[in-house]
């Protein structure tokens, strides 16, 4: 998000908040509107997890995190200004006697040096494994002598019990973070937080200060608990068709050869039909349209039509009979399509080629499910809100998309799906908390939503993670924007080939 799109887009938050992608708010010189715009995302960010009590406290401690990060850069060109280098303890001793009445008395002068040097202050927040993570970077490195007495103060806080404490002794504020981080460890303990919660580190090139918040952990059970509730009790999804079922245990069974699989497959012509029309699609790229079922199965193998079967049979049971569903659909297919290109182009791995173009359609199965629920359910899942005491606003984020994933890899496990395409359905928000052994599979379908959502303006390029990014070799927007544009033109031809 960035800092200059000042009117705060609560759909976005919100999209945040249930996809637990993060929220970047970067900025050059925290001007006041940046610190107002600040206080009302993260008021939006609190209410849409339920924790709307830890508003006041995070937002103290996120401005005073801010603020010290822009005293820091502040405190890197003044120093540049002057000749004196930060690591000399001599020097820092000199510039650190008139930094602050310097400073304060020419600020205007210091922030446009900031801004000209491209010295940022970066504000993430993410709700991620069930936990808040909160972080100031900014883009110096921290010295020694910083980290000392940052830590120094910290270890100094201890002392106190409550703000009264505090503020009835003097603390030597040279560095701008004193008194104000031990306010900051009593907001946490106000919180019920720990020291343990905050941390100051300091990489090549950042300074990142970072709160961790875990969220009460009767609301997460109870969302746990809610989930499986509904997909013990989606009795309007039937079980996976038996004709699928029939023919995956055929593609299974060793003894099959590909002429069995092909006959059994054909003795449904509507699923032959779709199959091949599935298999000639721009998908395969074949040179020749393929017309019986003998030839597509030998072309595409056994994999193939085993993960071409999943596929077919969730849309056949969840269907596309409302616009609301035909646009989680349609954002499905141009997610699996451009899963397939990534895996193709970076990876060069048919079995994943085929893996990661199911598990994009399958992705969303969890919303697609949401929206197929009858009344009836819908007013069993109010009651157990109601009995169990939990917020409505739990219910309204179900409705709204919060926990699809587990709902729909749930739903998939009841089903027999394989453990890839649960994988692929549960992490396609959180690819790191995959095993490592499904990491190919589940970063390309994650990259491949995030490409789709990014392309319709639902997040921006800070909200993708970078370790995901970087195992494509991505590092930059440009190189993001260039790949989605390749992509949409491919698949734009696809579709009006399909036409």
């Amino acid at each position: 998000m960035a800092a200059q799109e000042l009117a705060v887009d609560e759909g976005k938050i919100k999209r945040a908040v249930q996809s637990g992608i993060p929220l970047t708010i970067t900025t050059f010189t925290l001007p006041h509107e940046i610190e107002v715009y600040v206080e009302q995302v993260l008021t939006i960010f609190f209410k849409q997890v339920d924790q709307e009590k830890l508003k006041d406290y995070v937002i103290y401690c996120v401005q005073e995190l801010a603020v010290n990060a822009k005293k820091a850069n502040t405190k890197r060109v003044y120093f540049m200004e002057r000749g004196l280098d930060l690591n000399n303890p001599e020097d820092y001793k000199m510039g650190m006697a008139t930094f602050k009445d310097d400073t304060l008395g020419n600020i205007g002068h210091y922030l446009q040096l900031q801004k000209s040097k491209g010295l940022y202050i970066k504000l993430i927040f993410q709700i991620k494994r069930n936990i808040i993570n909160i972080e100031v970077r900014n883009n110096i490195p921290i010295t020694k002598t910083e980290l000392v007495r940052i830590h120094d103060k910290l270890a100094r806080s201890r002392q106190f019990n409550n703000l009264e404490d505090a503020l009835s002794q003097v603390l030597d504020d040279s560095e701008g973070a004193g008194l104000g981080l031990v306010i900051l460890l009593l907001m946490l303990k106000k919180m019920g937080l720990t020291e343990e919660c905050f941390d100051i580190t300091g990489t090549a090139s950042e300074t990142i200060a970072r709160i961790i918040i875990p969220l009460e952990k009767t609301r997460l059970e109870n969302l746990s608990d809610l989930s499986k509730t509904i997909v013990e009790n989606v009795n309007s999804l039937p079980q996976f068709p038996e004709n699928i079922v029939r023919i995956q245990k055929v593609i299974n069974d060793p003894k099959s050869e590909m002429s069995d699989i092909a006959r059994h497959i054909s003795i449904d012509p509507a699923l032959t039909a779709d199959l091949l029309k599935i298999v000639n699609s721009a998908q395969y790229m074949l040179v020749k349209k393929v017309n019986n079922i003998s030839e597509a199965v030998k072309i595409v193998g056994t994999r193939g039509i085993k993960n071409l079967l999943y596929s077919y049979g969730t849309q056949k049971i969840l269907g596309g009979d409302t616009s609301e569903k035909k646009a989680l659909w349609d954002h499905c297919y141009k997610s699996a399509f451009y899963a397939y290109n990534l895996a193709k182009n970076f990876r060069k791995d048919n079995n994943l080629m085929d893996d990661v173009y199911v598990g994009g359609i399958l992705h969303d199965m969890g919303k697609i499910i949401f929206s197929s629920i009858h009344p009836d359910l819908l007013n069993k899942i109010k009651s157990f809100c109601t009995e169990k005491r939990m917020p409505t606003s739990t219910f309204e984020d179900l409705s709204a998309g919060m926990n699809h994933a587990e709902i729909g890899a749930m739903v998939a496990e009841r089903w027999n799906f394989p453990d890839h395409l649960v994988h692929a359905i549960k992490y396609h928000h959180d690819p790191l908390s995959a095993a490592p052994e499904e990491h190919d599979l589940v970063f390309t379908v994650y990259l491949a939503n995030m490409l789709c959502e990014y392309e319709s303006n639902n997040v921006s390029f800070d909200q993708f993670d970078t370790q995901v990014l970087e195992s494509f070799g991505l590092n930059s927007m440009k190189q993001v924007d260039s790949l989605i544009e390749r992509f949409a033109e491919g698949f734009i031809r696809e579709v009006q080939g399909s036409i």
